[in-house]
């Protein structure tokens, strides 16, 4: 391990991070559990950053693939029909809520972002947007210039206009002591004056995430969104649902994010889950909206056979299993359980999230002080007692989970005793360095 991560460092840019103090290498996996290269066997909670959604070595994504790669056809373009293509546009078409609705296919959520972006500002004719504090959407130039965190804005440079509006964080956010009810009569008034004030002319979109992924799970009141489009509704402004990380069901209570808030978006962007692993994105929305960009546009690989005959079966997977009810029963038994434990440790300021979507986050006691430090060692203790999870958060103090929907509950439980367990572990160093009782 120590020779290929030598190699890594030797011909990776040092930018591309690695978790864990000692990096490991995943070399199988099966369900909900992964071994490294040391033979150490992990359950995940985190699913190759919420993609791996259905689990590992699944039979029917396995044998949908294999079929397709004994035809000897591993690529076409799409300049070519590809029948698998035709049928997962059909599908996403069919459950995305949209009316009319028209699938374009491309290889990432970065490229489905900018593909939104590019039929938005085609559609109004404007290159100024709207988006969100806090948010993440990709490492494209207008994807990370539409993205409300400095950690993840490596660069200045955009070809957009871009004005913020303020994030769901109930933390450290401005409106974080309001009600829901007046968080959201809060935030549609910001809207009017950012567009009074921030705007010349016609604007094009607003981008939000109904979860912000990377910025922590952290989410604002349901219904928000609803309001929000009242105001954008009134100036024929479109709205663009990030569902990258919260799409097929991952939210439990709804099959996309965005049906949480009582609107239906213009334009919706998926990618990660669908693919389970495989490279698969895209966007869905209105014929009328997406059928705007007037000069030829293709994707080279996006919708090729092989990974949309992966999306067919994951989304089958995901619909005839009912996973999203699975997400709702089994997150429930996670949150449930971390906050009945959070209040006894200091170092927790909050468990959020729904469905198999979830964040704790750590503070410093008696305060809302980020600790990114305790965050690590949680991070670390996990690893060491066989669970994977990732990290987040605008201040890189938050512990991330989206395991496979199909997690288990007794899977979920165990999870969530060495969680626990991790968290009272680290809780009690930092007490005892703190010279105070645990």
């Amino acid at each position: 391990m120590t020779d290929l991560l030598a190699r890594h460092r030797a011909v990776l840019p040092s930018w591309m991070p690695l978790y864990y103090a000692e990096p490991i290498e995943i070399v199988s996996g099966s369900g909900r559990r992964v071994t490294d290269a040391a033979g150490r066997i992990y359950l995940d909670f985190f699913g190759g950053v919420l993609t791996t959604m259905v689990g590992y070595d699944v039979p029917e994504v396995r044998e949908a693939v294999e079929r397709q790669l004994r035809s000897g056809v591993a690529h076409t373009s799409t300049l070519y029909l590809i029948r698998q293509q035709v049928e997962l546009a059909e599908k996403i078409a069919r459950v995305s809520g949209i009316p009319d609705a028209r699938v374009f296919f491309t290889n990432s959520g970065t490229e489905a972002n900018e593909a939104a972006l590019l039929v938005a500002t085609n559609y109004r004719r404007s290159n100024q947007v709207l988006a969100v504090r806090n948010s993440y959407h990709g490492r494209s130039y207008a994807a990370m210039g539409v993205t409300g965190n400095r950690g993840w804005s490596a660069s200045t440079l955009n070809p957009l206009n871009v004005s913020y509006l303020h994030s769901g964080d109930r933390l450290r956010g401005l409106f974080r002591h309001l009600s829901d009810a007046d968080h959201i009569e809060a935030a549609a008034e910001d809207l009017r004056e950012v567009l009074a004030t921030q705007t010349a002319g016609e604007v094009a979109c607003l981008i939000a995430e109904p979860i912000q992924g990377v910025g922590g799970f952290v989410h604002a009141p349901d219904g928000l969104f609803a309001a929000l489009h009242k105001v954008l509704d009134e100036r024929g402004i479109l709205f663009i649902s990030d569902e990258v990380q919260t799409g097929w069901g991952r939210t439990g209570d709804h099959f996309w994010g965005y049906q949480a808030h009582g609107v239906t978006p213009d334009l919706l962007t998926f990618a990660k889950g669908i693919g389970n692993g495989f490279a698969l994105a895209g966007v869905v929305g209105r014929a009328e909206v997406l059928d705007s960009v007037e000069a030829v546009s293709f994707s080279t690989f996006g919708g090729n056979p092989i990974s949309t005959a992966a999306g067919n079966a994951v989304l089958d997977y995901v619909l005839e299993h009912d996973l999203q009810a699975n997400a709702r029963r089994v997150g429930a038994i996670l949150r449930d359980g971390l906050r009945a434990a959070a209040g006894r440790y200091p170092i927790v300021a909050e468990v959020r999230g729904r469905g198999l979507m979830l964040a704790v986050e750590f503070v410093r006691p008696g305060t809302v002080e980020p600790d990114p430090a305790v965050t690590t060692r949680v991070f670390e203790e996990c690893r060491a007692r066989g669970l994977l999870v990732g990290k987040g958060g605008l201040y890189g103090n938050a512990v991330r989970m989206g395991p496979p929907l199909t997690l288990t509950e007794d899977e979920a439980r165990e999870g969530l005793e060495i969680l626990v367990a991790s968290i009272a572990t680290v809780s009690a160093g930092e007490a005892v360095a703190c010279g105070v009782s645990a």
